[in-house]
């Protein structure tokens, strides 16, 4: 059950990124991460009187908040990292990145998971950079921007690795108030950011329905992650979580008619043979 809502929210993480990716073509970058990200706070709020009650320790409402402003510094450093270089260099490195922070992370609190699945773990992280990997650009790219590029590349996939081990570490009594603290800090941190940066906050109204979307996809993404990572081993479940670029590469084909690359089609043909190592093993 852990393996498949982790493997459910990659789709959703997935798809969560499709539709910011649209709206960022239609408004700035910084309304559609805060709104969307308020967006998912206010729909988990609504949601919270109709769960089962819960009873989060201070540690657990630190753990969310300390995630939360790690997955936020993530998503803020990536989106300047595929500004300035390109996103074959960045992508797979982000994502490598987040795949070997759980995972070293779960090796040393004593998890061991069975030979097949640590195979999976390192072809998940193969077939993510496949996919996430684009052509080289038609022209050459100035090396201190790419260097500056890998390095925040590095710095975002240690953040948002940061980020599935920090909701690790809550515990099941605490329900999905983690999740409040979580979204609650990176909504805080960000429009603060916005705001000393003077950037405005408003989305353009054309894009607010998409940005609502995807904030809702993004909470459901992340529900599903925290419920998976409580009944199963980090060190998988968070790899299987990661899959998600799968899910925007084919969005992105079959709505917008974007190509489908040999490599990225490579890399779909790896992550489910790494699917199939992970669950079996």
């Amino acid at each position: 059950m852990a393996y498949l809502l982790a493997l459910a929210s990659s789709l959703f993480y997935g798809a969560a990124d499709f539709m910011g990716g649209v709206a960022a073509r239609r408004t700035a970058t910084f309304p559609v991460v805060i709104v969307s990200q308020l967006a998912g706070l206010v729909l988990l709020l609504a949601a919270m009187p109709l769960l089962p009650s819960a009873a989060p320790a201070g540690a657990d409402l630190a753990w969310g908040a300390v995630g939360g402003m790690a997955g936020g510094v993530g998503v803020g450093l990536l989106y300047h990292a595929l500004s300035i270089s390109a996103m074959s260099v960045v992508a797979p490195v982000t994502a490598a990145c987040a795949i070997a922070v759980p995972v070293l992370a779960g090796l040393a609190l004593g998890e061991r998971p069975g030979v097949g699945a640590l195979a999976g773990v390192g072809l998940a992280a193969l077939a993510i950079g496949l996919i996430s990997r684009e052509p080289a650009p038609d022209r050459p790219v100035l090396l201190g921007a790419t260097g500056r590029g890998v390095l925040l590349a590095l710095l975002a996939g240690l953040a948002i690795g940061a980020f599935y081990v920090a909701l690790e570490r809550t515990a099941p009594a605490a329900g999905l108030w983690p999740l409040v603290a979580a979204r609650a800090a990176s909504v805080a941190m960000l429009a603060a950011v916005a705001l000393l940066a003077r950037r405005r906050l408003r989305p353009d109204g054309g894009a607010l329905p998409i940005i609502l979307a995807g904030g809702a996809l993004d909470m459901l993404a992340n529900l599903l992650y925290l419920l998976a990572v409580r009944r199963g081993l980090l060190s998988v479940v968070a790899p299987l979580a990661s899959l998600y670029p799968a899910a925007t590469v084919l969005l992105a084909w079959i709505v917008l008619g974007e190509r489908l690359h040999w490599f990225q089609g490579l890399g779909l043909a790896f992550a489910a043979v790494a699917i199939v190592l992970i669950t079996g093993g």
